[in-house]
């Protein structure tokens, strides 16, 4: 049995980002990852001037290898049905468009930890003074660690909040975020800008942008829909009222779950005992779909939280949940009614954008987002929401007790 300080399961960027703070302080910190490196992710790669800011203090300059082409974002553009648009710049200058295979080891390298890929984990068990790994590498070996904490940086579909919480995953609704690629034909979006769709006809969240000489055309919907007829719907949309002509999609589409939720109504999944959860499988997201900035910073997060504990015996979660509070204001400020009307919590410009429409422009956009919102009406998540936002308002917090 091998026996280290931390084990982190998933070498993704939140996994780099605690490593790279266990590392430094001297821990024994070892990367699990079940994919050989550098493995594939799906994303649209578009990472946010904070999450780039972070990767430039912690990491260092960006190789080219780890762009795609255009190999810089100024910003987001919102789309919506009454044919009004609205281009809004980053508050902090253009921000890379990350190869996720590329950048995610790029940044695991740079953290200095020991990493096994192609070594699925199995089981675990927290047994009080350590944690219990089994593991299986590629050929059906079976490997035995032993950790004195696990950090579950293993996404939206974690096999470590699974150990914790088995019935987590049936408790949620879950939605399926897809992109197909075209070749372009004529495409008039800016490709110095992600755009956005407010449109409930075309899905809950629905994108597209330049990539590498192709069109990305991205949906997400309520998991069980036809990912193929959904976007056959969008790419008629951009057809017939964008005028963006492309050739029909390459056979290399992808897709995977993820659950929206718990970002919108403070219901995030940190952990227990000596498992922490941490990045996408906590359920940290960005408004506009974004995770890579709150993966970068929440797993910097909980590798200061372990090293707080073994430094000081302090109880890990006690630590990593009042640590970690600030990221839950900066990720659900962004989702917060009261947030976006009276404050700038996001890294573009809404208001300003609003404002500087006409005032019949003004209005349908407001009445086009009303209409965008109803569309999460049957997840009961009204309440939920503005029970946050006035929490919020008047502790100046988001209340801990929802958090599991």
């Amino acid at each position: 049995m091998r026996n280290v300080d931390v084990i982190i399961v998933g070498a993704s960027l939140a996994a780099a980002a605690a490593a790279k703070r266990l590392v430094d302080a001297g821990f024994e910190t070892l990367i699990l990852e079940r994919l050989e490196l550098p493995r594939h992710k799906i994303c649209s790669g578009i990472l946010s001037p904070r999450g780039y800011r972070f990767l430039l203090e912690n990491f260092g300059p960006l190789p080219r290898a780890a762009l795609h082409d255009p190999t810089w974002c100024r910003g987001v553009t919102f789309h919506f049905p009454s044919m009004v648009s609205m281009p809004m710049d980053f508050f902090g200058g253009t921000t890379p468009h990350l190869h996720r295979k590329y950048s995610d080891y790029w940044a695991i390298q740079r953290s200095g930890a020991e990493v096994h890929d192609q070594t699925s984990v199995v089981a675990l068990s927290d047994k009080g003074t350590h944690v219990a790994v089994s593991a299986r590498r590629q050929g059906g070996e079976t490997v035995e660690y032993g950790a004195r904490y696990v950090i579950g940086a293993d996404g939206p579909s974690s096999v470590v909040r699974k150990a914790i919480y088995p019935q987590y995953d049936k408790q949620i609704p879950w939605f399926f975020v897809g992109q197909k690629f075209h070749d372009i034909i004529h495409c008039p979006l800016d490709h110095e800008y992600f755009h956005f769709w407010f449109h409930p006809r075309l899905g809950h969240y629905t994108w597209s942008h330049a990539r590498d000489g192709r069109q990305i055309v991205g949906v997400g919907f309520k998991k069980g829909d036809s990912f193929h007829d959904r976007h056959r719907i969008v790419e008629a949309y951009l057809r017939e009222k964008h005028d963006v002509q492309l050739q029909p999609a390459a056979p290399d589409h992808e897709g995977c779950a993820e659950n929206f939720g718990p970002s919108l109504i403070n219901r995030y999944v940190f952990g227990r005992g000596n498992m922490l959860l941490t990045g996408q499988s906590t359920g940290f997201l960005n408004m506009i779909g974004e995770g890579m900035s709150c993966a970068l910073h929440s797993g910097a997060i909980a590798g200061e939280a372990v090293v707080e504990s073994l430094c000081h015996n302090q109880p890990v979660q006690s630590v990593y949940r009042q640590m970690i509070a600030s990221e839950v204001r900066r990720t659900s400020d962004q989702w917060n009614p009261l947030m976006i009307a009276f404050a700038k919590p996001h890294e573009a410009d809404f208001p300003a954008a609003l404002l500087a429409l006409p005032r019949e422009d003004r209005i349908k956009v407001l009445r086009d987002i009303w209409r965008f919102v109803v569309l999460y009406k049957e997840f009961n998540w009204g309440r939920q929401i503005m029970a946050s936002s006035l929490a919020r308002l008047f502790t100046g917090r988001y209340p801990p007790q929802r958090w599991l």
